[in-house]
């Protein structure tokens, strides 16, 4: 095994999961990886020998997810017609599963600096300053934003609605 997969591979689930939360499919989520990782081993030589190589995996992820978010809000969504007619369905009157989809709803709702910053500390573990170093943004902004994101989250999963602004002529 060479030096990068013995340093990359571990930190592939991890990845895959942060994808996942932040894309919500599947496939698109292994594409995501998948573009990291190549990117990742193409520009090998430009990360710093000392550096942490999970933070610069999850700035790669991450800097993809916002370019490729970009990208489709340019141009729009293209999927097969075939994806087009599945359904996703949610069992009944299973509670833990309506607690599951209200919480990726109330998540949905978050601005997308906020989801990112909750995800890379609360499910992905990373510490402030890792996070700070995986985004581009100083550890005051991710506090500010994981405090505000911990905050609007609770409000939605309690029923409030989010604000909505008016237009003022």
């Amino acid at each position: 095994m060479s030096e990068k997969a013995a340093l990359i591979e571990p930190h592939i689930p991890a990845l895959r999961r942060y994808a996942f939360a932040l894309i919500r499919e599947d496939s698109a989520a292994d594409d995501l990886v998948q573009d990291c990782l190549e990117r990742a081993v193409a520009r090998w030589h430009l990360r710093r020998g000392d550096g942490d190589v999970r933070a610069w995996l999850f700035s790669i992820l991450h800097n993809r997810f916002v370019s490729q978010r970009r990208e489709t809000l340019r141009r729009g969504r293209h999927g097969p017609l075939e994806e087009a007619e599945e359904t996703a369905g949610v069992p009944g009157a299973q509670e833990p599963a309506m607690v599951h989809r209200d919480l990726l709803r109330a998540m949905a709702a978050l601005p997308e600096e906020q989801q990112a910053v909750l995800l890379l500390v609360g499910v992905e573990d990373l510490s402030y300053a890792e996070a700070a170093k995986a985004i581009g943004v100083p550890v005051g902004t991710v506090m500010s934003r994981l405090s505000r994101a911990r905050d609007r989250l609770r409000r939605l999963m309690n029923g409030e609605r989010p604000a909505l602004l008016r237009r003022v002529k």
